[in-house]
């Protein structure tokens, strides 16, 4: 389950949410997503939406106080007049309106522009800046108090963190969480060119990746949002790290019963290309067919499965993997491999962290992985056995498997 900032409210999802949550703790998990630094036009004089015409010139104020109308409009970010250039473009509302920018006056923090399309504008409609760094942070002071004193309470299992840039945005975050967080995951999702950029380093500091191409689309050119999807997924399956690919896949649902061939053929593709899930937006939020849109998806993914080749899988991305491996990789690898050679039907992994159920996985055996979760156990004073949780140990169901024996003998107990 994801719970996400409502933009209007200023607030995250209250009470419904944490019910959800606590009635799908043993079959689902929760995500908190930000806005991240997310820049916005503002409000318009009585709040009606105002018409923009194709070849009209308008000035963008960064002073937010103002309500805007046909001849000036303010945005959210104080460096406009600072980062932009003559010839800079700025795209609004999910990229249907389309400015050039004709003159920056850094002192009055004032932008010439020209519109390029003719729309209608409303309050509060998203901004990007293709190709320009902005100097904004990733974490907002309301993203910080929404996590610490909604998320961790909550106990989300999960950060979806908007617009991450470069590896240390993820180190800044986990310094907020601290140590008694830090169990949360952390999901990168890769929505500008600075973030592309730098993928390597974001990837290595993520425990997950998103694939976003709704604001990548805008942020680099269109035709290269193919090449980026598949580049990224590449390296977060080198990384054995799961990555989601996201937007549109099945747009067309919102409204109708059937997705295009076009659609269908971009879902299946993402399998191939070696994504971990493909995820819903109004398809599922706003759709007059949201079951039937998740059947469908359901459908389509596995169906493109049945194409994949493991063997080949399993050898390119060992080719790949960094060298030298550690123990526990190289096992990992051979437990693969010997699982595909002999056309097994289940690999068996006991884990106590996790860390060998997700070297298991990153291999991509081509047979179900059952992973059994073993339990740290210790002994209170009356030398009765329980899990470092609160609930009592079970009794292994692997003859001869004593999780603990080492240190059972070394304590003498």
């Amino acid at each position: 389950m994801r719970a996400e900032e409502d933009e209007k409210a200023g607030a995250v999802g209250g009470g419904d949410v944490g019910v959800a949550s606590k009635a799908g703790r043993d079959s689902g998990r929760e995500m908190w997503s930000g806005t991240g630094p997310e820049i916005r036009t503002g409000f318009l004089k009585d709040g009606k939406p105002i018409q923009l015409k194709q070849g009209k010139e308008i000035t963008i104020t960064i002073d937010y106080s103002i309500k805007g109308d046909e001849n000036l409009i303010s945005m959210s970010y104080h460096k406009l007049a600072i980062d932009l250039k003559p010839g800079s473009t700025i795209l609004c509302a999910d990229g249907t309106i389309t400015l050039t920018v004709l003159s920056c006056d850094c002192e009055q923090g004032l932008v010439r522009c020209r519109c390029e399309n003719s729309a209608m504008l409303g309050e509060r409609k998203n901004v990007n800046l293709p190709g320009v760094i902005v100097d904004l942070p990733t974490l907002t002071e309301k993203d910080k108090v929404d996590i610490l004193q909604w998320g961790v309470p909550n106990k989300i299992d999960m950060i979806a963190l908007s617009f991450v840039r470069k590896g240390s945005d993820l180190m800044l975050v986990r310094s907020v969480l601290g140590e008694h967080a830090k169990s949360i995951l952390l999901m990168s999702k890769v929505e500008n060119q600075e973030g592309v950029a730098n993928v390597d380093e974001i990837i290595a500091n993520s425990d997950a990746f998103m694939v976003a191409r709704g604001d990548l689309g805008m942020e680099i050119p269109i035709e290269k949002i193919f090449y980026a999807q598949k580049v990224m997924i590449h390296k977060c399956n080198i990384h054995g790290k799961p990555v989601v690919t996201a937007t549109q896949m099945l747009e067309s649902m919102i409204k109708s019963p059937c997705p295009t061939r076009a659609e269908a053929t971009d879902v299946a593709n993402a399998v191939l290309d070696g994504t971990d899930c493909v995820m819903f937006s109004g398809e599922t939020a706003a759709g007059a067919y949201p079951e039937l849109a998740v059947q469908t998806m359901a459908n389509i993914c596995s169906r493109a499965e049945l194409y994949l080749d493991y063997p080949f899988i399993f050898k390119k991305l060992s080719s790949e993997a960094p060298v030298p491996l550690s123990p526990l990789e190289s096992l990992a690898s051979s437990a693969v491999q010997t699982a595909n050679i002999s056309k097994a039907s289940l690999i068996l992994v006991l884990t106590r962290g996790g860390t060998t159920a997700r070297l298991i996985a990153k291999y991509r055996p081509a047979m179900p992985v059952l992973f059994v979760v073993v339990p740290e156990l210790k002994a209170d004073d009356s030398f009765n056995w329980t899990c470092s949780d609160e609930a009592p140990a079970r009794q292994s169901h692997c003859q001869g498997f004593d999780p603990n024996a080492e240190h059972r003998y070394t304590k003498g107990i």
